[in-house]
């Protein structure tokens, strides 16, 4: 077990509960790569697996609990993008539908 290994752990650790905060208030997805949550959860699944086959120690559980809020995130990408795509859809649709109700006219005809 290396104090250098759990430092660096924790101090990633920190971080996602304020990135998982901010995905589930904003709905925002603009400043987050699905590749990149990505490549993070396959870095801690390769942490994990390192300590199953090389070192077990306690170390594994930090590498789970950084990977399970990783994937939380990456969750909470995709229902946010799901969320923005269907609001882009009913704007549109909106939008849309409005230009065809104006263009009829009042009495339902086309002009």
């Amino acid at each position: 077990m290396s104090i250098f290994e759990i430092t660096m752990l924790v101090c990633f650790g920190l971080a996602w509960p304020f990135s998982i905060y901010k995905s589930w208030k904003t709905r925002e997805i603009g400043s987050k790569s699905f590749i990149f949550l990505l490549a993070l959860l396959v870095g801690y699944v390769a942490g994990i697996l390192h300590k199953i086959f090389f070192d077990l120690d306690g170390v594994i559980f930090l590498y789970a609990l950084n990977g399970v809020m990783v994937l939380i995130d990456m969750i909470l990408y995709l229902r946010n993008r799901l969320y923005h795509i269907r609001k882009s859809a009913e704007e549109a649709y909106g939008e849309r539908s409005a230009e065809q109700e104006g263009a009829r006219g009042a009495n339902g005809r086309a002009k």
